[in-house]
C-alpha cells in the first residue's frame, strides 16, 4: 500500500490542533486533536512511500511508536485516505496508460470524494471501460449526454437514431454544424470517438429484432419526438423490461427538461406505471396522448440550447452514479425543470397495480418484510407506536449494479 491523503481535498487548520479536510459542506470533515508533527507528516502521504518508509520518516521525526499506523488507520476510518496502488488489476492497467488517465484525472478526483475504501475511486473508474451503455436518440439532448458518457471512460456507447443531421440538431458538445445533411447515428457515433480519452469503442451488436442488447448495462431514452418524451410509449420499452435491462429517459419538450425515472426492471415504477398512474388522475390523459401522437410532427421543437445542455449533464450524472454502482434519485422518479424559473422538482413514479412489470406486487411485498420488521424490533424494546408503511419510491431500489 501507498497511503496519500485525496487531493481532492484542499486542507487547512481552524486552529493549533484541529484540521479541515475538504471546503463544501457536501464533503468536508475536521480531525483532531493533531499536533504540529503530525501536521507536517501529512505532507508525506502522497503516495509515492510505502508502510515501511513511512514509518521510517516518523521515526525520523520522533512520532511515537504505533503512531503512524494509528494516524493511517483514523485517516482511513474517516474515508480520508487512498492507496496510490490500489485497485487491483484494471486499475493498474489504467494507470499504465497515463495518456488516458490524465484525461480522466478530473473524474478520478471526483469519485474519490463519493468513495471511502483506498484504491477504490480508481478501481470503479477503471471498470467503466467495461461497461456498455446505449443512448437510443441523437438530437440536442442525446447527442450531448453520449459524449458525455464517453468523455467519463464508459467503454462502449452505442448511439441509436434514424433520419439526418437537421440545422436545428446543431450543439456545442454534440452534432456539430458541418455535420448537416449526414446520417444523424454515424456522426453522433464519430462525436463519442473523439469525445471518449482511450481507443475508439467498437460498435454494440444487434439482436435479430434490432433491440437492444441485453448485455447493455444501461440504455438511455432520449427522443427527439417531444411527445416520446412528455408520455413515453411503454411498448417502446417492453423490449428492455422483458430482458431486465435498467433504462433511464431524459428529453426536453415544451421548455421543460426532464431526467427520469431510472427504471430497474420489476424494482421501480416504468413507463406503463407511469402511463397507469396519470390515466387515473385524469381519465383524459390517453384521449390526449392519442391526439398529441397523431398530430403533426414540427420542425421547430421548443428545446432551449442551454436546458438540453442542462438536461444532459443531469442524465449523463445519473447514468453514471448507476453504472458506479449506486442508486441515483431518478429511481422511481422524473427530476423536472422549466424556463424560465430553472427550478428542479422531484415527482415521483409509483409502482401501479395494474402494471404488469410487477414492480408494485415486489414493493408492496418489501414493505410489508419491512414493516414486520420494524414491529419486531419495536416489541423487543416494549414499545407500542403504530408503524405507518413507508412510500416504495422513497426507499433504495434494491441492490441493482450495473453488470459488465
Amino acid at each position: 500500500m501507498h497511503p496519500m491523503v485525496k487531493p481532492a481535498l484542499r486542507r487547512g487548520w481552524r486552529d493549533l490542533n484541529t484540521v479541515q479536510f475538504g471546503m463544501t459542506p457536501a464533503h468536508a470533515m475536521t480531525l483532531g486533536p493533531m499536533d504540529t508533527a503530525t501536521g507536517s507528516f501529512l505532507d508525506l502521504l502522497n503516495g509515492t512511500r510505502g508502510l515501511d518508509l513511512l514509518r521510517a520518516e516518523g521515526r525520523r521525526m520522533d512520532l511515537p511508536d504505533g503512531h503512524v499506523d494509528a494516524l493511517l488507520r483514523r485517516l482511513a476510518g474517516a474515508g480520508l485516505l487512498d492507496d496510490a496502488k490500489g485497485g487491483g488489476p484494471d486499475a493498474e492497467a489504467l494507470r499504465n496508460r497515463p495518456e488516458v488517465l490524465d484525461r480522466l484525472r478530473p473524474d478520478l478526483a471526483a469519485l474519490s470524494l463519493t468513495t471511502s475504501e483506498p484504491g477504490e475511486a480508481i478501481e470503479r473508474l477503471a471498470a467503466r471501460r467495461s461497461l456498455r451503455v446505449q443512448v437510443r436518440g441523437a438530437g440536442r439532448v442525446g447527442s450531448a449526454l453520449a459524449a458525455l458518457l464517453a468523455g467519463a471512460g464508459v467503454g462502449v456507447v452505442d448511439v441509436r437514431d434514424g433520419g439526418q443531421v437537421e440545422p436545428w440538431d446543431v450543439t456545442p458538445g454534440g452534432l456539430p454544424a458541418d455535420a448537416v445533411g449526414a446520417r444523424r447515428d454515424e456522426t453522433a457515433r464519430r462525436v463519442v470517438r473523439a469525445a471518449a480519452p482511450d481507443r475508439a469503442p467498437r460498435p454494440a451488436p444487434r439482436s435479430p429484432a434490432g433491440d437492444a442488447d441485453p448485455g447493455f448495462s444501461l440504455v438511455v431514452l432520449a427522443p427527439r419526438d417531444d411527445v416520446a418524451v412528455h408520455a413515453p410509449d411503454p411498448d417502446t420499452a417492453a423490449p428492455l423490461m422483458d430482458s431486465g435491462v435498467p433504462h433511464l429517459y431524459a428529453g426536453v419538450v415544451e421548455g421543460t427538461g426532464t431526467v427520469g425515472p431510472l427504471v430497474l426492471p420489476g424494482e421501480t415504477g416504468c413507463a406503463g406505471c407511469l402511463h397507469r398512474g396519470r390515466a387515473e388522475r385524469d381519465p383524459t390523459w390517453p384521449r390526449l396522448v392519442a391526439q398529441w401522437q397523431s398530430g403533426r410532427q414540427r420542425q421547430g421543437r421548443p428545446c432551449d440550447i442551454a436546458l438540453a445542455a442542462t438536461v444532459a449533464g443531469l442524465a449523463a450524472a445519473h447514468a453514471l452514479a448507476f453504472l458506479d454502482g449506486r442508486t441515483p434519485s431518478s429511481a422511481g422518479a422524473r427530476w423536472e425543470v422549466a424556463l424560465p424559473g430553472l427550478q428542479w422538482h422531484a415527482r415521483p413514479v409509483w409502482a401501479h397495480s395494474g402494471c404488469p412489470c410487477g414492480a408494485a406486487e415486489k414493493s408492496h411485498a418489501r414493505s410489508a418484510s419491512e414493516e414486520d420488521a420494524a414491529h419486531e424490533t419495536m416489541a423487543e424494546q416494549g414499545s407500542s407506536t403504530r408503524v405507518g408503511r413507508p412510500a416504495a419510491a422513497a426507499r433504495p431500489a434494491g441492490n441493482w449494479r450495473a453488470h459488465v
